[in-house]
């Protein structure tokens, strides 16, 4: 059986198709469409009418690509994006109008929870002890811990995220050495006085983290995200996305994630391993484990490990 997930986030419109096999999710349709919503919001922090239909166009259609495949279920969610705008309501319900399916604006605890859900029961294998995801979005930063035996004990959601630093500050291309210090200067600033327990383990996960995989490799600390840095600020924007077979647009809100995902780095205390999943594998996960109470799946068919 199949499973669907639309995650609307600050900086794409995402699509997840999944099979349980095995012990593990697997992977049959992964679509993205950048939407920017974060970017999008006017005075008062309302979305407006151009954007609000140019995601509900894109929500729409990646629902009949799930009909098309004829999918148990699907859930579409919504992130810091919508859940931060004025007219919330008004977007949620234009966007379920076009596709024809519930939008769920998740609360800053309930992305926590999925994306905590997604990261650690994708990675392959069993975390032992306390375990940390992050996952940087293009509006807000999650950072939440727990462990695999008793689930999530906090979520920390910070309104910082690669599209808002982007936006507020780059214009180069790429971003000059004044661009970058300003960045790392404006999220040290953020999380000045921040501090944050520190777990065994820590999973990165989300747009950024996992374009960097492409870039410097599983394991982000700080010797590879510089490394990440000095690339992303070495040729045009252009160059860097043919390179690595990334998306200009994901390349151009990539330093920001990098400074982003550097500082959390740090505020742990620990190298963040970047996830093979992340919200909409929770979401996916999620679905999974309410069938599995209702007799829908079996045992054996959910992904690895026993589901909280």
């Amino acid at each position: 059986m199949l499973w669907g997930a639309i995650d609307i986030g600050s900086n794409t419109t995402r699509l997840l198709v999944a099979e349980p096999e095995g012990g593990q999710l697997l992977g049959v349709m992964d679509q993205k469409v950048f939407t920017r919503l974060g970017e999008a919001c006017g005075d008062g922090g309302v979305i407006g009418p151009e954007k609000t239909a140019e995601v509900a166009d894109a929500v729409a259609t990646q629902v009949r690509l799930v009909e098309e495949l004829d999918a148990e279920a699907i859930r579409i969610v919504a992130t810091a994006a919508i859940r931060e705008a004025a007219n919330r309501a008004e977007v949620a319900e234009e966007i379920e109008q076009a596709c024809g399916l519930p939008v769920d604006v998740l609360s800053e605890e309930e992305e926590g929870r999925l994306a905590f859900l997604g990261a650690t029961r994708t990675l392959g294998h069993v975390m032992e002890g306390e375990v940390c995801v992050v996952d940087v979005g293009g509006g807000s930063t999650e950072v939440v811990l727990g462990t695999l035996k008793t689930g999530v004990r906090t979520v920390r959601s910070f309104r910082i995220g690669s599209g808002s630093v982007t936006d507020r500050i780059v214009a180069g291309d790429p971003p000059s050495a004044a661009e970058i210090r300003a960045m790392r200067e404006h999220v040290a600033d953020f999380f000045e006085g921040v501090e944050v327990e520190r777990p065994q383990q820590a999973v990165a996960v989300g747009g950024s983290a996992s374009s960097l995989r492409k870039l410097v490799g599983r394991v982000l600390e700080y010797e590879t995200l510089e490394r990440a840095i000095r690339v992303l600020t070495g040729d045009p924007i252009a160059a860097v996305a043919k390179r690595f077979e990334l998306d200009p647009r994901r390349v151009q809100l990539l330093p920001a994630g990098v400074l982003l995902l550097e500082q959390i780095a740090e505020l742990l205390a620990c190298p963040l391993q970047i996830g093979r999943g992340g919200l909409r594998d929770g979401v996916i996960l999620d679905l999974l484990n309410g069938a599995a109470r209702n007799g829908r799946v079996r045992e054996r068919e959910l992904p690895l490990s026993p589901l909280t």
